[in-house]
């Protein structure tokens, strides 16, 4: 019974969680309710799909992540790894190429 109402419990915290919802949870808290937040894999094949689905040359695909275009280069050599803010956000790229898109803007010459 006990472990029922763990789940039941686990599962509704996660869907909070999901949803927006923000909780006071510790890690340790929701590692007991068997909710765990996953480290982000990601290879340098990876990088370049993510890059070529956004179809971007990686000079843009740099600039719109704010990082050096040498360092999406070495990433996709696998000469290097991204850090972990920048993981998760090619994950939300993979999941969404065009979740970035706000940051182009028109540029107009008005002089």
């Amino acid at each position: 019974m006990r472990e029922k109402i763990k789940n039941a419990i686990g599962y509704t915290v996660q869907d909070l969680i999901k949803n927006g919802i923000k909780s006071s949870f510790t890690d340790k808290e929701l590692k007991k309710l068997g909710i765990v937040i996953p480290e982000v894999e990601i290879n340098a094949k990876d990088i370049k799909e993510i890059r070529e689905k956004t179809k971007m040359s990686q000079s843009v695909f740099a600039k719109m992540l704010n990082v050096n275009s040498s360092s999406v280069k070495q990433w996709e050599q696998g000469k290097r790894n991204p850090s972990g803010s920048t993981k998760v956000l090619l994950e939300l790229l993979r999941m969404n190429p065009d979740i970035l898109n706000y940051r182009i803007e028109y540029y107009t010459n008005t002089r």
